[in-house]
């Protein structure tokens, strides 16, 4: 019998991978493809474009994996990227990015009827969102049949029906993941709950997929699709991390942290959220802080140069947060916080430094707001995202957060997918 193989893939915020993994969990093949850092910074975008990055990653990707032994795909997307796409499928607004922040009229007119323990509460909030684009795009709207997400779009690409998305993607839209519906105070809002997703866990077979997969790529017509989830839950779920108390920090364009705890944890005032992981629960916040602001800063070539000079032992004492526009999520939920990078010291050295000192005790002051509202507090962080291989930057975040700091065996939400996707195919079997 043919081995078969699970893909994921991942919308993150610097590019799109997608990995295929074997029924054992090891990794056969990865294809990464970048975008450049102005439309990673956009706060709106087109789906179509997302689609084509990710047409190219599959391409190369089914090179060297036999397509038609692939049994299974999920997709996890940024959290938060919504647009309004007509009965067809097709987009009829822009996509609002994970970081747009411009729905701060829609977020209070929300937090009117929205309980403080929702995910729903916000600027960068998915409903926020909904109610923005309804307002900015009344004409178009007329035409809307679903709220989609950015993991919904990709899945609806390879052939998944719309109108279905997953818990953890569905949390920002104001789905409570406690009772598992869709609750009753989003009938205050002026929307029509037509647009909402049916919801399910993530993990959960959502369909198959469409014929031009089969005779584009050359996947199996049984292959099945299996719903994802958002890219920060997606890395956790790759680091195997899964005992209350196991913490994941997420060094990407942003910064995210993650705790598993037994009990949900919301706290919308500091920007705290949790997700559903089966039985226990995920919670945490995302900063603005992280690799962004780094780009902003440095080319790659120069932090690469610049890392092996780091002295974790010789603090520069410059106390920054590292932001690139005004407004943070957490652990202070600000939408007009402002960066604080200076004094900039002569040394591009020391500013770098200080920079990945910033962030890290921004990390600090995370995992002390989760543990000051019910989370134990980390006694092991394991690290995933671009950031997670910068060893001296290692050195200064355990000295800052004094917790031992390790890099995750697998540290891709692409693969934290194809773990999903292999979950849903034996969902399917039994």
């Amino acid at each position: 019998m043919a081995e078969a193989f699970f893909v994921g893939i991942d919308l993150g915020t610097s590019g799109y991978r997608a990995i295929a993994i074997t029924q054992e969990g090891i990794i056969v093949e990865q294809s990464y493809l970048s975008v450049s850092i102005e439309i990673a910074q956009a706060k709106e975008q087109n789906p179509i474009a997302w689609w084509e990055g990710i047409k190219q990653v599959l391409t190369h990707l089914f090179q060297t994996v036999p397509a038609h032994q692939v049994k299974s795909i999920a997709v996890n997307g940024t959290s938060g990227t919504v647009f309004l796409a007509d009965s067809q499928g097709i987009s009829i607004t822009p996509a609002l990015l994970y970081h747009h922040n411009l729905s701060k009229k829609q977020a209070q007119y929300i937090a009117q009827y929205a309980p403080l323990d929702s995910g729903a509460l916000g600027a960068t909030s998915g409903l926020a969102k909904l109610l923005y684009l309804q307002q900015h795009y009344p004409e178009k709207v007329k035409h809307a049949a679903y709220l989609v997400h950015q993991a919904d779009w990709i899945a609806f690409c390879l052939g998944a029906p719309l109108g279905i998305s997953d818990e953890n993607n569905c949390l920002k839209t104001g789905y409570d993941p406690y009772y598992r519906a869709w609750p009753a105070w989003i009938n205050h809002l002026p929307i029509s709950r037509s647009l909402l997703p049916k919801v399910v866990p993530p993990g959960t077979p959502i369909g198959k997929v469409n014929q031009k997969m089969v005779s584009d790529f050359g996947l199996n017509q049984d292959t099945i699709l299996v719903a994802g989830t958002t890219d920060s839950v997606a890395a956790v779920i790759a680091t195997d991390a899964k005992q209350v108390g196991d913490a994941v920090t997420s060094l990407g364009s942003t910064l995210v942290l993650k705790i598993i705890t037994s009990q949900p944890i919301f706290n919308q005032d500091q920007g705290i959220y949790s997700h559903r992981l089966g039985d226990l629960w995920l919670a945490g916040g995302a900063s603005n802080s992280g690799g962004a602001v780094l780009q902003h800063y440095f080319s790659q070539d120069q932090i690469d140069k610049m890392t092996p000079m780091l002295k974790p032992n010789e603090p520069t004492g410059l106390n920054y947060y590292p932001l690139v526009d005004s407004g943070e999520r957490f652990p202070t939920c600000d939408s007009d916080y402002s960066p604080r990078v200076t004094p900039r010291p002569k040394s591009d050295l020391i500013f770098f430094q200080g920079i990945l000192e910033g962030i890290a005790q921004i990390e600090a002051q995370g995992y002390h707001q989760l543990h000051k509202f019910g989370a134990p507090f980390p006694n092991h962080i394991k690290t995933v995202g671009g950031g997670a291989k910068n060893l001296p930057w290692v050195k200064i975040r355990e000295q800052i957060t004094d917790t031992k700091i390790t890099i995750a065996a697998h540290t891709e939400a692409a693969y934290g997918s194809a773990l999903l996707a292999r979950q849903g195919a034996f969902y399917h079997e039994h």
